[in-house]
């Protein structure tokens, strides 16, 4: 009970101090809808937002699925290879030093309004937390287990699998969180389906109440995706 106290204490906060700005500022609902407003459009239009919804979780677990693979694998031939660290690592930098968004316009243009799109706009997201996390672990195994490891005559590979993944799966972890949290902003790319692509045509039809219940079924997508993994690798951590 006391897990569920504070979350639900902290969302009915928000809720409370989302209804006093609307009566504080007597806004109207074109701006900022109340928050029975938003429920009431939710029951009206579950069916339609149940419809994006879909889409959008079946986008952010394709994301995740293969932005996590790759991360790993990187990090892996990162770890093992020397002149791998010289060529990817600037370039994984420099890839992160250009707006995501601004990628946006070029992977509708290349990939069209479909799916496919969505997925690599989260899958680029998700890359670089999962490559560089695990990657810092992987570099950070106590020097006491390699030398131990060295000294009874162990192999590079059997160092890898045995000793330096295990020390690197608390660093992998928190990229994988991190990967959780940061998947649905992939929603964004431009689209006719999803969460995302339901807003901008809720905001253009001047429907912000479906607007803003398509905007709080897209965070709690997140918060629930995000306790779902962490429950995962909480129980995965339990054999470590």
């Amino acid at each position: 009970m006391r897990s569920w106290y504070y979350p639900l204490a902290s969302i009915s906060s928000i809720i409370l101090i989302w209804q006093m700005g609307v009566w504080i500022s007597s806004a109207p609902s074109y701006i900022l809808p109340a928050p029975v407003d938003v429920i009431l459009s939710f029951i009206d239009n579950w069916q339609l937002i149940l419809e994006h919804t879909i889409v959008t979780v079946t986008e952010v677990l394709l994301g995740l699925f293969f932005g996590i693979s790759l991360g790993f694998i990187t990090a892996l031939y990162l770890e093992t290879s020397k002149k791998a660290v010289l060529f990817l690592r600037p370039v994984l930098i420099f890839s992160q030093a250009i707006p995501v968004f601004a990628l946006a316009p070029l992977l509708t243009l290349w990939l069209g309004y479909g799916i496919i799109s969505k997925v690599v706009m989260a899958i680029l997201i998700i890359y670089f937390p999962v490559t560089s996390s695990f990657y810092d672990g992987l570099t950070k195994t106590p020097r006491s287990f390699l030398d131990l490891a060295q000294t009874m005559g162990s192999t590079k590979s059997r160092i890898l699998y045995y000793i330096k993944i295990p020390a690197a799966i608390p660093s992998l972890f928190t990229g994988i969180r991190l990967a959780a949290v940061y998947a649905p902003i992939g929603e964004w790319v431009g689209s006719s389906q999803g969460l995302g692509y339901l807003m901008l045509l809720a905001n253009g039809r001047v429907k912000i109440d479906l607007m803003f219940a398509s905007l709080l079924t897209l965070g709690f997508i997140s918060i629930g995706l995000y306790g779902i993994v962490s429950f995962i690798l909480n129980k995965i951590s339990s054999h470590y």
